[in-house]
């Protein structure tokens, strides 16, 4: 080291930091103004492509130059070979992991990449398959980044994958929860029974989608709590999802009164289908009102109708307007609507009837 220390002369200290400013400057050159100018060129291009992987690499390029401009001026100092091949190994295992970090950005869900792949491979690229395949690749750029880092500095990456696959059998054993999880989750996305934002019903959870990971599937319940359930546990579930429904369910039985005449009553059948009918917003495809039946203490009516609007909160709007006109058409047509009620009629013993009988005798005897 003093040897070192005595070879490197004030002469040669002041170029070496005179190169590493200069190339500072590069940087800043090419940062400012080359690397604005190419974006500004990308930006007009008919796709967005090219714009995300500049901006994706920008900040590894930017400090990439650092270490290339403090690299050169090491080179130009006199170091033994011995820290040539040190500062060689550095380099290269910077420019690995500048390389990595825009492979990584470039991975993210935000990224059209994987959305250009999808067209060209005929593949619907949605909410939910876009983060999974992210986190899937950002994890795979990882391990290779490590892999050829490690390889780089001389370590043996062949024994260590052998060594993973003696361990593999005990690894599996131990995994088995996670890998029937994890293929679980490779399961929903291919099948895709709903998206992000879905409202889904299954035996275990009801709520709204809101993440899916390698591990598990996180479900906002309408308690407004996030329910976490293992992706092995829906793979192998019943999946109602209410967010793919084309039209929505509205049934229930009106009972009227006995006494209602036959008149009143088909007048008020003829009048509620007029109306369901005359709505935009409740489907005609299926539409039923029928006296339907006898029951215990009512005549009952049956509506069975669908309503266009989905979400729930038309959904309870349009119900509300129904039930509403139902009763004013009631009272209209002076119906009255039953409530549950039973006749009970008794009948005396005649012993008691004898009994009651000479007990009157013997009052009025008594008069």
């Amino acid at each position: 080291m003093n040897e070192l220390i005595a070879n490197v002369t004030w002469e040669k200290a002041a170029i070496a930091a005179c190169i590493f400013l200069v190339i500072l400057l590069l940087r800043k050159v090419m940062t400012t103004y080359v690397f604005k100018l190419i974006l500004s060129l990308s930006r007009k291009a008919p796709t967005d492509l090219m714009t995300n992987i500049l901006l994706a690499f920008e900040k590894p390029i930017r400090l990439l130059f650092v270490f290339i401009g403090l690299y050169a001026a090491l080179r130009y100092l006199p170091f033994p070979a011995d820290y040539n091949q040190i500062f060689l190994q550095l380099i290269r295992t910077l420019i690995i992991v500048h390389l990595s970090w825009g492979l990584f950005n470039l991975s993210a869900s935000s990224s059209e990449v994987f959305t250009k792949i999808g067209e060209k491979l005929n593949v619907e690229v949605d909410d939910i398959l876009l983060p999974f395949l992210s986190k899937l690749v950002r994890f795979a750029i990882v391990a290779m980044t490590l892999s050829i880092i490690a390889d780089e500095w001389g370590y043996n990456v062949s024994g260590f994958v052998a060594g993973l696959g003696l361990g593999g059998l005990a690894f599996a054993l131990a995994a088995q929860d996670s890998i029937g999880n994890f293929f679980g989750g490779v399961v929903i996305i291919t099948e895709k029974p709903f998206t992000l934002g879905d409202w889904v019903k299954t035996p275990s959870v009801e709520g709204v989608v809101e993440d899916i990971t390698f591990r598990s599937t996180k479900i906002r319940t309408f308690a407004d709590s996030v329910v976490v359930v293992p992706n092995s546990t829906l793979a192998n579930e019943p999946i109602e999802n209410w967010a793919k429904m084309r039209k929505r369910q509205i049934s229930f039985n009106l009972g009227v009164m006995y006494s209602t005449p036959k008149e009143k009553l088909e007048r008020c059948v003829e009048r509620l289908e007029s109306y369901l009918r005359s709505r935009e917003d409740i489907d005609k495809e299926i539409l039923i009102v029928k006296f339907n039946e006898f029951n215990d203490s009512s005549l009952d009516i049956m509506l069975y109708f669908f309503t266009v609007p989905t979400a729930w909160l038309d959904y309870m709007e349009i119900k509300q307007e129904v039930n509403l006109k139902v009763l004013d058409i009631l009272n209209e047509e002076e119906v009255t609507i039953a409530f549950p009620s039973r006749s009970i009629y008794m009948e005396k013993q005649a012993d008691e009837m004898e009994i009651e009988q000479a007990m009157d005798v013997r009052d009025n005897e008594a008069k």
